[in-house]
């Protein structure tokens, strides 16, 4: 029988830990449920450090990080990995740049997701992430290609937002408290800014969020993000 054999990926981790765990399991169990028959996908993961990202975000050294990320990128690539993905919402402020340097494909969750959102038929929605996704173009330049406008929460609503996610959700604290007051954030976007529904951009909100009893649809980023991994695996 002729084995089917799938590129190695290269997966850009640890910013943080919890959503690239998440992304591993999910990775992996997507490929074994959707080609049984295929084996187990090869993943090299290079685990950077999140407060090194943050700190170069808060001193607004884009240029650094861009090369902190290239960095890692390039060792998957001299580590065997053929394609690869950045585990997270926020490096991909530096994407274009990492992708223009790097010897192998990227595959971008904001693309993903736009492309996600596209085939929903959206044509307003929200976004929800750190400081620095909700505050940078990224995000809503691509949905722009695609028609679909995007809001983001007042600047208040924006500081709760990455404190809470930088402070809590980074550490692997998920508080019913906080849970309680992003989904009303997400209801005031839906009753005043008439959004269809609510990007989560940042790949550790999905954990805090995910099986609330909530009428407003959440676009969970890492999930598109991973069926898009796995397409590309599976080719």
């Amino acid at each position: 029988m002729h084995q089917f054999r799938m590129r190695t990926l290269g997966m850009i981790g640890g910013l943080g830990p919890e959503s690239t765990i998440d992304y591993y399991r999910s990775i992996i169990a997507g490929v074994r449920e959707r080609k049984p028959d295929a084996g187990y996908p090869h993943i090299v993961i290079n685990s950077l450090d999140p407060d090194r990202v943050l700190a170069m975000l808060d001193a607004g050294r884009v240029g650094q990080l861009a090369d902190y990320i290239s960095s890692g990128v390039e060792v998957s690539a001299r580590s065997g990995a053929e394609f690869g993905l950045i585990a997270a919402n926020t490096p991909h402020l530096v994407f274009d740049e990492v992708q223009r340097r790097s010897a192998i494909p990227l595959v971008s969750i904001v693309r993903a997701t736009a492309n996600h959102a596209k085939s929903l038929g959206v044509t307003k929605v929200g976004l929800f992430g750190t400081g620095f996704t909700m505050r940078a173009s990224f995000y809503p330049d691509e949905f722009q290609k695609s028609s679909i406008a995007m809001v983001t929460p007042t600047e208040a609503e924006r500081k709760y937002i990455h404190q809470k996610y930088v402070g809590e959700l980074l550490k692997n604290q998920f508080l019913p408290e906080t849970k309680a007051q992003i989904l009303r954030i997400a209801q005031r976007l839906r009753a005043e800014e008439g959004v269809e529904a609510v990007v989560l951009a940042g790949t550790e909100l999905p954990l805090l969020l995910r099986g609330s009893a909530t009428d407003i649809d959440f676009l969970d980023t890492t999930v598109i993000h991973v069926d898009a991994i796995i397409n590309e695996l599976l080719r």
